[in-house]
């Protein structure tokens, strides 16, 4: 008999700091249901400064601390937003489990660690709700990466028994996990998703992103541009891997750019912007194919798989199109087609990991992460 399911809240705050979502979540650990969700943007300073902070900028422990209790009275103001909007009260609720803003994420060298910031004791009190958070470092005083964790949670809601599926998200960072009906599961980060199309065109338009890909669509590919961007040495890297801002940067991308310049000439604007999307689409590409089927028969046209698409990059359509074209065997969707909100897919994991953490249940993969074993993450913050 199933287990009864119970009201969670998640929160997540992405690489691409184009905001806080949060959902209201129906779970018994294998069953998710989506009850409410909402989103609201950063204030527009708060966001700079974590750009900034995100970016190398060094700050005073003054305003290290002043940033966390900043974040975690905005990621209560979220939940309080959502109790109102849902019609739900706090003492419904058994957990919240909030991500946090990721403000390094360092998984290799003699010290690796990730650190995310938004006071979780704050939380708790403001919204008199359980409240976890801090759930990649466990994983990584385990040996792992601390991340993707949301393979996990895909598992239990997207794995298919007759066919193999790739989900793909792609926030600032895209990641992929591997649903092969044949074999364990498989998840690991592939390369920059929006985070450097987001950042070329704040630079250049003064846009956050590149809405409806409008800038993406009036350009040309750069082919020498692409082939450097694409030669960068991590892609290669084998899984476990994970990434972020601190190599995906703004940095990196104007190095490639000055490089391209010295050698072929100056390339306008709009063209940058095309070729970050096909580079991020290819770095998805590259790995999905690898685990294509080949067909059994010359004249066969099946799909080899589902290609399903969750994240703020599942609303680009030229990315969407790049992904759709690369693949032609491939039927490519969003979790939507699924029955999961490709919006709210990242929140909803972190309302299932609360569920993990409570009940004394592991919440990564090894497999994925590459930590020693399963483990319970998590840190517990009561009202």
């Amino acid at each position: 008999m199933a287990s009864p399911l119970e009201l969670y809240i998640g929160i997540m705050s992405g690489t691409s700091l184009d905001g806080i979502d949060a959902v209201l979540m129906a779970t018994n650990g294998h069953q998710a249901q989506l009850t409410a969700s909402t989103t609201r943007p950063f204030a527009k300073a708060l966001r700079q400064r974590l750009l900034d902070v995100a970016n190398g900028t060094p700050i005073s422990a003054q305003l290290w601390g002043e940033l966390d209790a900043e974040l975690g009275q905005a990621y209560a103001e979220i939940v309080l937003q959502l109790l109102q909007e849902s019609g739900t009260q706090a003492n419904q609720v058994r957990a919240i489990g909030c991500h946090g803003q990721t403000l390094w994420h360092q998984p290799y060298g003699d010290l690796p660690f990730s650190l995310q910031l938004g006071d979780g004791n704050r939380v708790a009190a403001l919204t008199g709700i359980i409240t976890i958070n801090d759930f990649r470092r466990k994983d990584m005083a385990l040996g792992g990466q601390g991340a993707p964790l949301v393979p996990a949670f895909h598992q239990q809601v997207l794995a298919d028994t007759k066919q193999l599926r790739i989900v793909v998200n792609i926030g600032g960072i895209a990641n992929i996990t591997v649903l092969d009906p044949q074999q364990p599961v498989q998840g690991f980060d592939v390369g920059p998703g929006n985070m450097l199309l987001d950042a070329w065109c704040q630079q250049q338009w003064g846009q956050p992103f590149d809405k409806g890909a409008a800038f993406g669509l009036q350009g040309q590919v750069n082919s020498d541009l692409l082939a450097r961007l694409l030669d960068e040495p991590w892609l290669a890297l084998p899984a476990p891997k994970s990434t972020g801002r601190e190599l995906f940067s703004p940095h990196w991308l104007a190095a490639h750019l000055q490089e391209h310049q010295a050698q072929c000439g100056a390339i306008n604007a709009l063209d940058v912007q095309a070729t970050l999307t096909e580079f991020s689409a290819s770095a998805i590409v590259d790995q999905v194919t690898g685990y294509a089927t080949k067909p059994t028969t010359a004249t066969q046209t099946m799909p080899t798989g589902q290609l399903l698409v969750c994240g703020g990059g599942g609303h680009n359509p030229l990315l969407m199109q790049r992904l759709t074209a690369l693949l032609p065997n491939w039927q490519v969707t969003t979790t939507n087609s699924a029955g999961v909100d490709m919006d709210a897919m990242e929140a909803m994991a972190f309302a299932w990991l609360a569920h993990q953490t409570l009940h004394g249940l592991p919440g990564n993969l090894p497999a994925v992460t590459g930590a020693s074993r399963p483990a319970i993450l998590g840190a517990i913050h009561l009202p």
